[in-house]
């Protein structure tokens, strides 16, 4: 791996400023941090940027309920943001805000050079229209009924029952989720990217080696597709830029938010003396990374890079996708107290803690990872504290007490200190490759490797020699080497743990170069550096997390979805012949899968006794697929098959909740065998 100096722009999605900071978010934050300190501790230069994500109705509406300005809410937002990332440790060089002069500048700036360049039109379109609330509605502000399958209480873009995708204004019975006014159709002249212009650009950006393949080869499912125009303007009342040719036309906030990327750092730029364009121009040298989550991947994968191309400025040098996290093996719940704000784990545990438990499971996939509480105990213990913190721990000791704190002049064993060293090369390609989880095995081998010689020599039993005083304190002089380079490879994970460790064995730094033997010098004290977890801990964090969700829910109602009601209205009635109509039978779950490419949808084999039927299932934003199989529900066993894009659906099983992560299936009572009909 080279050690060229490099100039790095790094940036992490931005959260939305209308609501806190929770752990799903922190997977990446925690993901581009370790890699940003990595990047700098191989001394190269980095600039880690990052703003919130301030535009759109939700926000708009949201102030609107409190009673105060949009400007108001996402001030307040912005502030409980940048305290918890500061908190866990996050080191961006500026955290901005997508409501901000230098982002209305840009956005103008680049939609102005699209629209020059022929890459904008104008069209008149039919829209959702709340009479009562005197707005355009967001497709996800609208519910109803699936036009497809005939669910009920869905968003006005897709059917999380059956997968579908539709217009709004094709939803059966829909409803604002603002006013409960029925929406009406009403025409009005929006703006469109045309995404089609750049087709060519794009399938060789995205086969250029800048993305995962698994994000690649959804990006071809969108090309045989067809790339849609994008319809990047919204009608007043609406939070944010100003077309600027178009009184009354706003940005859509997904136009404005990754500009915001270059906005803060024409604000960090701008602070700090730096040329904008040797970063951001068509021309620069440095190299750009756009950590993002898969949810996201169309706007950052497609849209993103033809804007900047299209505009004249530089694309992405690589856009990285991370998977969701799931806590105990399920989608977040709040009922279950597991969607955990960063605030609340702060208010429990040590951030260290969590930035070490993500790292030992990230990679460079797109699959989600799962944040088990048992095993998060189990790991930090025996790692941490077990392992590398038992290290300081057991040395320091005899060094404090018996040699006056001072180390000795020679390592007995230099081998092991240049074969520590050597392992830094396959953990820094490791670190590289975001391969974090491959990074920790190694380290933690390493740390196995020291605690053995630590047993093996046994200062312990030579203290009590006559005489052996200096092979004692050589030994441990070689333990405490031996952790200070495991606190080197560690320190993009643990920056805290490493800046203590750095100060208890008075070391400069810890940086990736400073690997040169720990002798002849003196060291402080010991203290401890970690402490092991409780699991009463853990249930405290999971009681706390359900009082505050209990105490902001009725405040939280627009964060990124629309109102829900406590209780849905009883349907119209029916007779008994027309429910007789539907056969409903007791299935067993066979097997459950994801299905590659919905993030929506499980793959269900269910068993009804004398057959198995495939059915896909609208849960997965509630259900690991393991957690499933095995379980006895219950299905529409007479519902015509549905050719969907993932394979043909022959049934559907019946769930209650909400939607998102608040689904619950149907479980039968013991006793009920597949096949059985529900009378």
């Amino acid at each position: 791996m080279t050690d060229t100096p490099r100039k790095i722009l790094v940036t992490s999605a931005l959260p939305y400023a209308n609501g806190p900071i929770h752990l799903g978010h922190l997977v990446e934050y925690i993901q581009t941090d370790i890699w940003v300190r990595f990047q700098r501790s191989r001394g190269h230069e980095v600039i880690y940027v990052c703003a919130d994500d301030a535009h759109g109705t939700p926000i708009m509406l949201k102030a609107r309920a409190e009673g105060i300005e949009p400007e108001a809410l996402i001030a307040r937002v912005r502030q409980e943001h940048e305290a918890d990332f500061a908190d866990f440790r996050i080191g961006f060089d500026h955290y901005h805000s997508t409501h901000s002069d230098e982002n209305r500048e840009l956005a103008g700036q680049i939609y102005t050079a699209l629209r020059d360049a022929g890459h904008i039109e104008t069209r008149t379109i039919d829209q959702a229209y709340d009479p009562e609330a005197g707005m355009f509605l967001p497709d996800r502000f609208i519910k109803g009924t699936c036009p497809k399958c005939g669910a009920a209480e869905q968003y006005g873009d897709s059917c999380e029952a059956c997968g579908a995708t539709y217009s709004p204004l094709d939803l059966k019975d829909p409803v604002s989720a603002i006013s409960g006014a029925r929406p009406e159709s009403r025409a009005s002249e929006h703006y469109f990217f045309k995404l089609g212009d750049f087709e060519a650009f794009l399938r060789e950006w995205t086969r250029s080696g800048r993305l995962q393949d698994a994000i690649r080869n959804k990006l071809d499912e969108w090309f045989d597709t067809g790339l849609s125009d994008w319809d990047i303007s919204r009608d007043k009342p609406y939070f944010g830029f100003e077309i600027p040719d178009a009184p009354g036309k706003y940005f859509y906030v997904w136009l404005d938010a990754p500009i915001g990327y270059m906005a803060s750092f024409r604000a960090y730029a701008a602070q700090q003396g730096l040329d904008f364009d040797a970063w951001w121009g068509a021309d620069s040298d440095a190299e750009l990374y756009h950590f993002i989550g898969k949810d996201i991947a169309y706007f950052h994968t497609l849209f993103w890079p033809a804007m900047l191309h299209g505009a004249g400025y530089r694309t992405p040098s690589a856009v990285f996708c991370h998977g969701f996290l799931t806590v105990n093996g399920q989608k977040m719940s709040k009922s279950r107290g597991t969607f955990i704000r960063a605030r609340d784990y702060l208010d429990h545990l040590n951030p260290e803690s969590l930035r070490y438990y993500l790292a030992a499971k990230l990679g460079d996939s797109v699959d989600d990872l799962d944040l088990n509480f048992e095993d998060f105990v189990q790991r930090v213990n025996s790692d941490l504290v077990g392992k590398v913190v038992n290290i300081a721990s057991r040395c320091a000791g005899f060094i404090n007490k018996r040699s006056n704190g001072e180390l000795a002049a020679e390592l007995p064993r230099p081998d092991l200190h240049e074969a520590f060293v050597a392992e830094g090369e396959a953990i820094a390609e490791a670190f590289e490759k975001r391969e974090f989880a491959q990074a920790m095995r190694r380290i933690m081998a390493l740390a196995d490797q020291a605690n053995q010689y630590i047993d093996e020599a046994q200062p312990w039993v030579l203290a009590k020699q006559e005489g052996r005083e200096a092979e004692v304190q050589a030994i441990n002089t070689q333990g405490l080497d031996l952790f200070r380079i495991l606190i080197v490879y560690l320190a993009p994970v643990l920056p805290k743990l490493a800046a203590d460790a750095a100060e208890f064995l008075n070391l400069d730094d810890t940086r990736w170069a400073s690997r040169e033997p720990l002798v002849g010098r003196s060291i402080q004290k010991f203290k401890p550096l970690m402490t092991r977890i409780e699991a009463e801990t853990i249930d405290k964090l999971l009681e706390a997390s359900k009082a505050t969700l209990a105490a902001t829910e009725a405040s939280s109602a627009t964060d990124n979805a629309a109102p829900e009601a406590t209780v849905d209205p009883i349907a119209a009635t029916i007779d008994f012949d027309t429910f007789a109509q539907v056969d409903l039978r007791i299935a067993r779950i066979a097997n459950a899968e994801h299905v590659e490419g919905a993030d929506k949808l499980l793959k269900l084999t269910l068993d009804i006794g004398d057959e198995t039927r495939q059915v896909f299932a609208g849960i997965k934003s509630a259900y690991a697929p393991e957690d499933l199989i095995g379980q006895h529900t219950v299905m529409v066993a007479n519902l015509a098959p549905r050719k969907m894009r993932f394979g043909v659906s022959e049934g559907m099983v019946l769930a209650a909740g909400p939607g998102g992560s608040e689904l619950y299936i149907l479980n039968p009572d013991d006793g009920a065998r597949p096949g059985m009909r529900v009378k």
